[in-house]
């Protein structure tokens, strides 16, 4: 039973997606940024309570820029997603949640620091290769557990 509703085209979207940010991590890394994506169309709070749709949550706008820093920047992610990918998609969207992201609402590279415990207030779950991810504090989006 899928997390959240999807179509081809959300697969596909969010393949492109998962590559695009996390390539250079593998496939375990691209799972942990599907967790993310998956996460904030499940979320119901924060900065996520008006997106319903794998379309939204990719092509969301914080501040002026995409959430995502691969759509405005990324030539990868305008590439056609490749199967593998949308094998993984699938998987994420099919319920595979693992930590540090299992719970996640974002991630960032640090280049090479060390990961701050807190980014803007919210707790680190942990790091895999190059991303740090962070989950709402306790109590503040009980929609994503």
């Amino acid at each position: 039973m899928p997390i959240v509703k999807y179509t081809s085209k959300d697969v596909a979207l969010m393949a492109r997606m998962m590559r695009a940010e996390a390539v250079g991590e593998g496939k375990q890394g691209m799972l942990y940024v599907g967790n993310v994506i998956v996460n904030r169309d499940k979320a119901d709070c924060l900065d996520f309570g008006d997106v319903r749709t794998i379309r939204e949550v990719i092509f969301q706008v914080q501040g002026g820029n995409y959430s995502f820093e691969a759509v405005q920047k990324g030539s990868l992610f305008y590439k056609r997603a490749r199967d593998v990918e949308k094998r993984l998609a699938k998987k994420n969207l099919n319920f595979w949640r693992q930590h540090p992201a299992k719970y996640a609402l974002w991630y960032f590279n640090p280049f090479a620091a060390e990961c701050p415990p807190t980014w803007y207030g919210e707790p680190l779950t942990g790091r895999y290769k190059n991303h740090c991810y962070y989950e709402p504090a306790a109590g503040t989006c009980p929609s994503v557990y």
